[in-house]
């Protein structure tokens, strides 16, 4: 019998703050609220780690920084509640609590047997390839950020895989070539992408050039997060791109247009080494935890997430119970398919996606209270 894999990505998870908090009162469970079956009843789970799993280090002061997010050690047993199988440390809070911080977190991850990319001691180290082996088939991650150059890991000194998206060096070229690699040792290869700012449901001509020469150079999933907010699937050369993964767990407020309380859970179905389809499962976060909505909730957020992947060319069905979506790939095959022409790629040949729902706006949060909301800067 060919081997049935569910593989289960969400996006931020961040334990700080009031997370942490609660968490010294609270059971290691109590993040994943009532989607901790999800996580227990896939084969292989992943998430952002959107701060640092440490009792030591000082906060991040070489340059200028407005949010350092950082759990006690003991946390790392909230991970492994949910069996979670790897992490993406290219982002812009790895080192959020200096390099101290940063090698003890990758201590813990390595004594949980979590695997872990796009963080390390040096640029080595930050740039390699993660591998899980589940039910016979290897699970490739690559994790890359373009937040925060001043955390590039060099090839003597700790940090991140910076690679910047608005220009074309080395650092892109290595990225690809690194993909081409490691989509040569594993049966699935996920690239993780931390990538641009704060909002916005609708993915920058960048990230859907990069996106796109990411699943030529071979990745199966496209992993992205850092807007906080979701937005739409493309389904290309039958690969999976998640544009943005939204947030998952945290105390962060809540924008009332841009809802940064809502996501989902993307639930990747494999046979035979291939993607067959999708599930999204819709999520919000209440008091610090992740939860299930109510169906009316539910339903709401899947037909603005169907629209969403209406605007990439993706057909996506919501359930006969209305409770998650479906995108199957294979009706998508040959349907978004562009050439693959580095030439191709530029602002003139970058198809204009339609926007869908109210109009969005910039909501200004530089007055905000440091302890509870979102402000200034990139979170």
């Amino acid at each position: 019998m060919k081997p049935h894999l569910k593989l289960l990505l969400v996006g931020d998870v961040m334990l700080g703050r009031h997370v942490n908090d609660r968490l010294r009162l609270e059971s290691a469970e109590y993040p994943w609220g009532d989607l901790l079956p999800l996580f227990l009843e896939a084969d292989w789970r992943a998430c952002n780690l959107e701060c640092v799993i440490t009792d030591h280090g000082a906060p991040w002061a070489r340059s200028p920084k407005d949010f350092h997010f950082q759990t006690d050690a003991k946390n790392i047993a909230v991970l492994s509640a949910a069996h979670m199988d790897g992490v993406s440390l290219a982002n812009n809070h790895a080192l959020d609590f200096n390099h101290r911080g940063m090698v003890e977190m990758i201590r813990l991850l390595d004594g949980a047997r979590i695997g872990h990319s796009g963080a390390g001691l040096n640029r080595a180290e930050a740039t390699q390839l993660a591998i899980s082996q589940t039910k016979g088939l290897r699970i490739g991650l690559i994790s890359f950020t373009d937040n925060e150059p001043a955390w590039e890991a060099g090839e003597e000194h700790p940090g991140v895989f910076y690679v910047p998206l608005e220009q074309e060096d080395s650092r892109s070229s290595e990225l690809l070539a690194k993909i081409r690699q490691a989509a040569a040792m594993v049966d699935l290869l996920i690239v993780a992408a931390h990538w641009g700012g704060n909002w916005g449901c609708h993915p920058p001509a960048s990230h859907t050039r990069m996106a796109h020469r990411l699943v030529m150079a071979g990745a199966d999933v496209v992993f992205g997060h850092s807007s906080h907010v979701c937005r739409g699937v493309e389904v290309f050369e039958n690969a999976l791109i998640l544009y943005s993964t939204g947030d998952f767990v945290d105390d962060y407020a809540v924008d009332l247009v841009e809802r940064n309380d809502r996501s989902f859970a993307f639930e990747i179905h494999v046979e035979d080494k291939r993607i067959t389809h999708l599930h999204l499962h819709p999520t919000i976060i209440r008091d610090c935890q992740a939860s299930q909505p109510d169906l009316n909730e539910a339903r709401l957020m899947n037909g603005e997430m169907q629209q969403l992947c209406a605007s990439l060319g993706t057909m996506a069905e919501i359930s006969e119970s209305g409770d998650k979506l479906v995108i199957q790939l294979e009706p998508h095959a040959g349907i978004n398919l562009e050439p693959a022409s580095k030439d191709w790629f530029d602002d003139e040949h970058t198809p204009t996606r339609p926007m869908i729902g109210a109009t969005r706006h910039v909501v200004d949060f530089k007055n905000g209270d440091p302890d509870t909301g979102i402000f200034a800067g990139s979170l």
